[in-house]
């Protein structure tokens, strides 16, 4: 695995986005040196911005990523008024959002001091927190489902080539409380579509408000989704898997050093294998936590990861 680099960081870069009723603000984070950079596209949780997620953001780009973090309609920073239309498609929007960036890429690097021509175009993954775990969950075979027609559109993306979602929400129906069904129609996700490969990360404290299965519900996405897959289950971890959401913010519920740095770890050995970039840190992972005794967490795999 490569050592730390020094990053350049450009906020914000702003794409135009018609019929989305706000333009798209960007955040790129990259290595100063190094060409062929693999392209990790960031999205946030609800409420959450580009100004996000400091702890993954910065250590993945450190170590040779160039991450692109959009803002979505639901942060804070864009304050959509309660009676604001757009909020019934915000799960679509957001969708839309990463879409957005990979239409731009070399745009986007453009904009960036010195990172014009140094994207591997060839090698791109999502990664999402929370709602943002949906959203790129979307781009790799996640359907969601109109609780109308019972129907799901496909908006994968094969320029997607690898996930990781972190703390992604289960299936829908009679895994929510009431109060999350009537208000939340779109936590209604089909994984059996979802074939992309994926690493899926969960807390087994993390106990939402949004289900009444406990934090086993979001270990959905691993279980119910085909294709290569792999889980990281962290013992003792609560929503902000000991503290991704940013560095001393109010998300953090369960700050724990050691445990962010078991993230941290984890997710860029899997973006590095299942990019096939390289397999020794991925392999290690694997080994130290395969039969859950190690102290932080376990790892299982299945479909071949």
């Amino acid at each position: 695995m490569s050592a730390h680099i020094p990053v350049v960081s450009v906020k914000p870069i702003v794409l135009a986005a018609p019929g989305r009723g706000e333009d798209l603000r960007v955040r790129v984070s990259a290595p100063v040196t190094g060409g062929e950079l693999p392209v990790l596209l960031l999205s946030h949780g609800h409420g959450s911005s580009l100004d996000g997620y400091g702890p993954l953001a910065d250590h993945w780009a450190a170590h040779g990523f160039v991450v692109i973090q959009p803002t979505h309609l639901d942060s804070r920073t864009v304050g959509l008024p309660q009676d604001d239309a757009r909020h019934s498609r915000v799960w679509r929007f957001r969708v839309e959002d990463l879409k957005r960036v990979l239409d731009n890429l070399d745009l986007l690097a453009a904009a960036v001091p010195g990172l014009a021509g140094r994207l591997d175009h060839g090698r791109i993954a999502a990664a999402g927190h929370s709602f943002g775990g949906q959203t790129v969950g979307n781009l790799l075979g996640l359907r969601v489902i109109d609780p109308v027609s019972g129907e799901g559109e496909d908006l994968s993306d094969p320029r997607v080539k690898a996930g990781v979602l972190l703390a992604t929400a289960g299936t829908g129906g009679s895994s929510l409380t009431p109060y999350a069904a009537e208000n939340f129609p779109f936590m209604n996700p089909d994984f059996t579509h979802m074939t992309t490969p994926a690493l899926v990360v969960v807390g087994d404290k993390d106990d939402l408000p949004f289900t009444v299965r406990g934090p086993e519900w979001l270990t959905d996405p691993y279980h119910l989704s085909p294709g290569p897959k792999s889980l990281l289950t962290l013992f003792g971890a609560e929503h902000s898997l000991g503290g991704i959401a940013g560095y001393e913010v109010r998300e953090t519920t369960d700050e724990h050093p050691e445990r962010l740095a078991l993230v941290q770890r984890a997710t860029l050995a899997y973006l590095r294998h299942a990019l096939g970039i390289d397999d020794t840190g991925w392999t290690d992972v694997r080994r130290t936590l395969a039969d859950g005794a190690a102290p932080l967490g376990r790892v299982e795999s299945k479909g071949g990861d």
